[in-house]
């Protein structure tokens, strides 16, 4: 009994369990958790102006966060040492990883639930939602697209960023010119989109392209709607013009960590310049190449903005990103944009977990 008592009235400065503390602690964060929903939900059906609303629910939501981190942590320090730096860590990892669950496993959940039932969701049909997505024609047409993306996209940026990013290391004006390259990245998908929608315009008093098609005197082009199927390479351009800057100043980070007394004691060994290009720049950044383009491949696997606000995903220019929009939100077909969305997810999945096993290998987290 007298150990007992020992055991539960000594300070956690002691070393052992504060039992008096750990209780004090686990009242307090349930009084946190309820006092931050409810103090939500009061501002949910507050009638005060939405300006004041907002403002108050980022101060409560922090003070409450904060809360909770301090009553947790304080709980936790209540527990004998081998425990408390067990626990402690996922103190501060843990409302990440509840929210992530919740945000993201938990609507992936949903939403393939919902791709085995009916449009409605009311009937459940199995795999035949799958089943369409791969065979229907517009699915087929959608399909082909993408890998055109995927295949010139991202070849055509990757090789580029890495010939500029070659170019530009010897270039007196290095800095200028990767500025100029890379500032396409600050612009928005959509304002991309409606930038080039202006230079393919058929006017050749508003589009570039058919003013010089005038100027030479031909006719001009609707090039994003009658020159099928090049109207795919036209928006690919926009994605390449877009991430050829990103691409670059990867690369060219990678370049510059390449020793330079390697590279010249190649070239005093009688190594030509392809030859260093081939046998120590290409090797010395291959992880770099190889993150940089499973991070486009990514991005042309999800495409959407750019085919949206151009074209509308008609014309012959569909892309899957597209076709799920159209399923879900035009003709309400739940259980085929829940498929599309599931498939999408499936060939995004390999390329990111092989992108975070990379940054694995060289520690970068």
């Amino acid at each position: 009994m007298e150990q007992t008592t020992a055991y539960s009235a000594t300070s956690s400065g002691g070393g052992e369990f504060d039992r008096r503390r750990f209780m004090l602690a686990v009242a307090g964060l349930v009084a946190a958790f309820i006092g931050l929903y409810g103090g939500f939900v009061f501002l949910r059906d507050s009638e005060a102006p939405k300006i004041i609303t907002a403002i108050f629910a980022i101060i409560w939501g922090v003070a409450g966060i904060g809360a909770l981190f301090f009553v947790a942590n304080y709980a936790v320090e209540s527990l004998p040492p081998k425990w408390t730096t067990r626990i402690q860590p996922y103190i501060f990892v843990g409302p990440a990883v509840v929210l992530l669950a919740w945000y993201l496993a938990g609507p992936t959940l949903r939403t393939f639930v919902l791709s085995l039932y009916n449009e409605t969701g009311t009937m459940f049909v199995g795999l035949d939602n799958y089943r369409d997505v791969f065979t229907q024609r517009i699915m087929i047409e959608a399909w082909s697209n993408n890998i055109y993306w995927l295949v010139l996209g991202t070849t055509t940026t990757v090789g580029l960023g890495l010939l500029i990013a070659i170019l530009a290391d010897r270039s007196n004006f290095e800095r200028v010119a990767k500025s100029f390259i890379f500032l396409p990245m600050a612009i928005s998908m959509v304002g991309a989109g409606v930038i080039w929608k202006f230079v393919f315009d058929i006017n050749p008093n508003i589009g570039v392209v058919n003013a010089v098609v005038a100027s030479s005197g031909n006719p001009p082009q609707d090039w994003l709607r009658l020159v099928q199927p090049a109207n795919n390479i036209f928006l690919i351009m926009v994605m390449v013009w877009m991430q050829t800057g990103f691409a670059m100043v990867l690369i060219s980070a990678a370049i510059k960590g390449i020793p330079e007394d390697l590279l010249e004691a190649a070239r005093v060994d009688g190594a030509t310049e392809f030859g260093v290009f081939v046998n120590i720049i290409i090797p010395g950044i291959a992880p770099t190449l190889l993150t940089v383009t499973t991070t486009v491949i990514i991005f042309t696997l999800k495409v959407f903005d750019i085919v949206m606000v151009m074209t509308g995903g008609q014309f012959g220019t569909e892309v899957i990103g597209v076709r799920f929009y159209r399923e879900l939100f035009t003709t309400g077909n739940q259980g085929v944009g829940s498929a599309i969305a599931i498939i999408l997810l499936l060939a995004v999945s390999p390329v990111m977990i092989y992108n975070l096993w990379q940054f694995s290998k060289r520690q970068t987290f």
